[in-house]
């Protein structure tokens, strides 16, 4: 007998930046994961066979896109979705989940929501009209409170910000996704080199400008160490001249694969995640790269941003700083840099911490047991 099928939902399949959500999808054990969403976009390479798009390119599919979007109908959606008879809908992100919603009440299944970030933290008078998404958001939004069966938040910051807004305290988990600590795992052979690491998205909430303005400073004293960032984004002209009139020594990468990522967090000193909130109030959730910085044995210096705090235990694996602080962020590269005891004590309490509590594989079983939860609830209390 075949496992059971979960619907993994999200609107756009699958940016690059998404690695978490696929990875958690493949690993689940118990159930079979199905990637359901408006569009594919170009990134992350998905089973074929498992996944399905309402809008299959041209003019038609634009149509259907929206028409599904506004409606929360598809008829071939549906048709496929009915052949498939999912268990249950997991939704990746609150705007997804409003766009999910329709189709969870008229298969009478469950919906699960995942909230990861600026989904809980964008100012609803910024972003209401900021793209059709958005507005079906916050017009569906207190009918998801009310039908939605669990939502899933990736810190306990992120779950506050849920119950400030009126959703249910008794319907809200924090859960941790994880990461892989068998794949992310340091080879000791590779020496170290001396280089502060960035990789995420070059957007104004990841605070790469006070990270430019910091490693002036640390080159200043230091003048060999050099910045690398891995990742691309809107600010990447603008953080590129503020390097070049800056820095001594630095480079960016783009868009890079995990493997190449992993490479790097392997042979850099530091890791840099200098998160700030952005002037919209788009926030992060829990960066999922200080995890995955911290299993391979790299110390993080970061900022009092969100779930980090949850994430990096400050003056153990690594040092937090308040936002908007580049002098505190210079200090603390230059204090791990200089000191090869200290780095080495949050080397090793960096792995020891995100294999006892962030596992991707313990936390894809915990994940399944609240599917299963969710589901024998459903059983005693049919939708």
């Amino acid at each position: 007998m075949s496992d059971p099928a979960v619907v993994v939902f999200s609107s756009l399949l699958l940016p690059p930046s998404q690695t978490f959500i696929l990875a958690q999808g493949e690993m689940l054990a118990r159930f079979q994961a199905h990637y359901v969403g408006s569009r594919r976009v170009p990134g992350l390479d998905l089973p074929p066979e498992r996944t399905w798009v309402v809008n299959r390119g041209g003019t038609l599919g634009n149509l259907r896109e929206a028409w599904f979007k506004l409606s929360g109908f598809d008829r071939p959606l549906q048709q496929h979705l009915q052949q498939l008879s999912p268990a249950l809908i997991h939704a990746q992100f609150g705007l997804s989940g409003a766009l999910a919603l329709p189709l969870a009440r008229s298969l009478k299944i469950p919906l699960i929501v995942h909230f990861r970030g600026a989904d809980a933290t964008i100012k609803e008078e910024i972003a209401r009209y900021s793209s059709l998404n958005h507005w079906i958001y916050f017009r569906r939004r207190d009918r998801l409170q009310q039908e939605t069966q669990l939502f899933l938040t990736v810190s306990k910051f992120i779950k506050e910000k849920l119950i400030e807004q009126g959703f249910p305290p008794e319907k809200i988990v924090a859960h941790y996704h994880g990461v892989d600590t068998a794949l992310f795992n340091p080879d000791p052979d590779l020496p170290r080199e001396p280089v502060v690491l960035f990789v995420g998205r070059l957007t104004e909430k990841k605070g790469c400008d006070d990270l430019i303005q910091a490693m002036a400073k640390v080159q200043q004293d230091i003048p060999e160490v050099e910045l690398v960032l891995i990742g691309d984004g809107p600010l990447r002209a603008t953080l590129e001249t503020q390097a070049r009139q800056s820095l001594k020594k630095y480079r960016f990468l783009g868009v890079q694969s995990h493997s190449v990522v992993k490479d790097w967090m392997n042979r850099s000193r530091l890791l840099a995640t200098p998160s700030i909130t952005a002037s919209e109030g788009d926030s992060e959730g829990l960066p999922n790269v200080v995890l995955e910085a911290q299993a391979m044995g790299l110390p993080v210096i970061a900022t009092l941003h969100a779930g980090i705090p949850e994430a990096v235990i400050d003056n153990e694996t690594g040092l937090l700083a308040a936002e908007r602080d580049p002098d505190a962020l210079a200090a603390y590269a230059l204090r791990l840099l200089r000191d090869p005891d200290l780095w080495q004590r949050f080397s090793t309490k960096g792995r020891q911490h995100v294999c006892a509590n962030f596992d991707r594989a313990t936390q894809t079983r915990v994940l399944e047991a609240m599917y299963e939860s969710v589901l024998d609830e459903v059983r005693t209390h049919p939708l």
